[in-house]
């Protein structure tokens, strides 16, 4: 699959329930997002509505469901929904909700997936840049594995479910992921619990939503449990529609072929959070820009800084007005090594937290409401100088918006050379029609 148009919701639709697991009422609204926001949930029920990002890194471990966290903010059992999501090709939506868990539905991704296509998903301008596996990645414990392999075109799944207990089941499936497949084989199919677990999962106060309608009870009476699923092999499809939820947390489309054997929601984290690190590390090296990034061309229309004091060369991703990720090549041939210092060349760090302010300035001025204007730079808190910037070095730039009203921002900067924090800061801007109106603004 090649890259294509980001997709989001034509319309906001809403679902209410249960959660599977907290057994409470919870409505969940879905609503449109701009290109480059992405899959975000939004707790309306919590002060200041705080929003959690459907990535790997707010992931938060829990048993048997899949939990994202940021701050004191959390959303559970998000696995359903994000198949549903990733299935029906949505990349930018705002997922409100009133409590902690989504509603569970049917226990399956059907409802979810209905709910989407009735919101008539549309195209929008900018495109979504798919994630093409380059080499194999290999995770495996506690009797399971999970293997990702090179894959030209879309997403395949293999999948190994093995039981002993309470009875013998060994079922194997490969799914090539489309819409139409996905409705059809894979969303129905309900999540499941075995007689054996029952009693831990109620101790520890789980499955307080779970009904015979929504949780496929396995026993050991095989002919009696068929009877009572959607497919005979509805708990091995549920596994793949787990796995598509949890590899949605690497922020988009994926081409691999996945592999998987008696895995569950922790084993998948396990392996998106190592090709999420891969493609990190080709951001890293240049191999990677994401649709939402700027060429340098691009960068000189936004910033009025030039020669020798445009320090961003590439920006490499742009997430809504939260977020900004770019690089600055260092060369010997840079103006400052000539007198610091000449005989041990060293990047001034002053200039290094001017590189995280222009790419700041960057993020804030992308919002509409403020064009026209220039993010003058104000002043910094919190600062770390950590290491050491030489001649062939590489600054990987990010900033994160911690506040942005409509006359200034605050964002969270840093620089990393590779895996090492070269310096962080708070960077505090004011947004003026030109730099002479700065006296006469407050911050």
């Amino acid at each position: 699959m090649s890259d294509r148009a980001q997709r989001t919701v034509g319309s906001e639709t809403e679902l209410k329930g249960v959660g599977l697991h907290t057994g409470e009422a919870v409505t969940l609204r879905l609503r449109p997002a701009d290109p480059g926001n992405g899959v975000v949930f939004r707790r309306v029920d919590l002060p200041g509505q705080p929003e959690i990002p459907a990535r790997i890194e707010f992931m938060h471990d829990a048993p048997r469901r899949t939990c994202l966290k940021e701050g004191g903010a959390e959303v559970h059992t998000v696995e359903h929904l994000l198949s549903a999501l990733s299935a029906a090709q949505v990349d930018n939506v705002v997922c409100e909700l009133d409590g902690a868990e989504l509603p569970g539905m049917d226990g399956s991704s059907l409802l979810f997936f209905d709910a989407i296509l009735g919101a008539k998903p549309k195209e929008q301008k900018e495109s979504q840049v798919v994630h093409t596996l380059r080499s194999p990645i290999h995770v495996a414990a506690d009797g399971w594995t999970i293997v990702a392999l090179p894959h030209d075109e879309g997403l395949r799944l293999t999948y190994t479910l093995d039981f002993e207990e309470p009875r013998a089941i060994h079922e194997t499936m490969t799914f090539d992921l489309s819409a139409d497949a996905f409705r059809n084989e894979i969303a129905p199919a309900r999540t499941f619990v075995t007689s054996a677990e029952m009693p831990a999962l109620r101790e520890a106060g789980l499955g307080k939503g779970a009904t015979e309608d929504n949780t496929v009870l396995l026993t050991d009476d095989a002919e009696s449990d068929v009877a009572r699923m959607r497919f005979p092999d509805e708990c091995l499809r549920h596994k793949v529609l787990d796995l598509i939820g949890d590899l949605a947390l690497l922020g988009r489309p994926l081409n691999a072929h996945v592999i998987a054997q008696r895995t569950g929601h922790a084993a998948n984290r396990t392996l998106v959070r190592k090709i999420s690190a891969e493609m990190h590390k080709q951001e890293e090296l240049g191999h990677v820009r994401h649709a939402s990034g700027l060429g340098i061309a691009e960068i000189m229309r936004v910033l009025p800084h030039r020669y020798p004091m445009l320090l961003v060369d590439r920006v490499i991703e742009i997430e809504g007005f939260k977020r900004a990720v770019g690089i600055k090549n260092v060369s010997i041939n840079e103006p400052f090594f000539v007198g610091h210092y000449p005989e041990t060349p060293i990047m001034p760090a002053v200039l290094t937290l001017e590189a995280l302010a222009q790419l700041a300035g960057i993020l804030l001025l992308r919002k509409l409401d403020y064009a026209g204007k220039v993010a003058v730079f104000l002043g910094m808190d919190n600062v770390r100088l950590r290491h050491a910037v030489m001649p062939g070095d590489q600054l990987r730039l990010s900033v994160e918006t911690l506040h942005l009203g409509r006359r200034g921002g605050k964002v969270q900067g840093r620089a990393h050379i590779r895996d090492t924090l070269v310096a962080e800061a708070v960077l505090k801007f004011m947004l003026v029609d030109s730099p002479s109106n700065v006296e006469d603004q407050e911050f």
